[in-house]
């Protein structure tokens, strides 16, 4: 299955995420799915794209042009897809996967898997969409999510196919 990853570009300041990346990574390599991620070199989704290429696994990226121009790029990648912009860079991210993961990331990876979160819960896209909730990075959301059931904005049904797992073996089982 293609799996579609979301984090950041950014190392991050604590060193369970390398670990986990890393983790997550190798794991995908060595299952025979194919990642699909935002086709950085830097930090977090330069090592993800690494650990996946380690294990002799399938990598795409897709990237906006204008961070090929700064050189962002990983250029190790089993295919790297340029786009035009951001959202056309989503719109391909969300086409190509099968399967939607948020690692721990800044407000880029919120972005992205919000509008995954919502075309699921729309029923627009028939897909798990889980959210990397290491270490509890992800509780508030999980709280804003339960608030919004509570006061009658969302509901069970609605949220069905949102997920939170806790630790890789989660992600396993989920997927």
């Amino acid at each position: 299955m293609n799996i579609t990853v979301y984090l950041g570009a950014s190392e991050g300041n604590d060193a369970v995420f390398r670990k986990a990346v890393t983790e997550l990574g190798s794991w995908i390599g060595q299952s025979g799915n194919v990642l699909i991620y935002g086709g950085s070199k830097g930090g977090l989704m330069g090592t993800l794209a690494d650990s996946v290429l380690n294990e002799g696994g399938k990598v795409i990226g897709v990237e906006p042009q204008f961070f090929i121009l700064n050189e962002f790029q990983h250029d190790g990648l089993t295919k790297l897809i340029v786009t035009k912009d951001m959202s056309e860079r989503k719109n391909k991210m969300i086409e190509l996967g099968d399967a939607f993961i948020a690692f721990p990331g800044g407000t880029g990876t919120l972005e992205e898997i919000a509008e995954v979160m919502s075309k699921v819960s729309l029923k627009e896209l028939d897909a798990p969409c889980i959210l990397y909730n290491l270490n509890g990075y992800y509780d508030d959301l999980k709280n804003l999510l339960e608030h919004m059931i509570e006061k009658g904005l969302s509901s069970k049904e609605r949220q069905a196919g949102i997920y939170f797992a806790d630790d890789l073996e989660q992600i396993k089982e989920l997927l």
